[in-house]
């Protein structure tokens, strides 16, 4: 059975920047795991980031929090770790929370915290597209269960 990274919110972890999460359907999570081993990770958290925190946004190539804080280092750290765990498990593949300043993939927030999206991707995505890796929103799960 294949490795899956996935971004931890997705699993129902509570590591989302309000305290939440974004589960996705159960149903949709248990044929997920029909075919993968899902490897959960919060680039957020793993980049030493508490649950709560203030939301954050890519702008200019950092990570501005909505307090005025540059918290890149957080975010690159968490993106290291992510990149660790897809290759110390094996992942040839990720799914990750689309939007997210760290798991966006294609699209993010301009930095503006107006919900104004912009193409681009969040900081672990951007590692592990780099690194080869392929990089899945939620909304394209239908493209890993198939």
């Amino acid at each position: 059975m294949e490795n899956l990274l996935i971004s931890a919110c997705l699993m129902g972890f509570e590591c989302k920047y309000s305290g939440g999460s974004n589960a996705l359907d159960k149903d949709k999570l248990a044929a997920l795991r029909t075919r993968y081993r899902l490897v959960p990770v919060c680039p957020e958290s793993a980049g030493g980031l508490p649950t709560p925190r203030a939301p954050s946004e890519r702008r200019d190539g950092k990570v501005i929090n909505k307090l005025g804080q540059d918290v890149t280092e957080e975010y690159r750290m968490g993106a290291e770790t992510a990149l660790y765990l897809a290759r110390r498990y094996g992942c040839t593949k990720a799914l990750l929370k689309e939007r997210s300043p760290s798991c966006g993939s294609g699209k993010i927030y301009d930095g503006s915290f107006t919900g104004t999206l912009v193409p681009g991707d969040g900081t672990a995505a951007e590692e592990l597209n780099a690194a080869g890796f392929a990089v899945y929103g939620e909304s394209e799960m239908d493209k890993l269960i198939k």
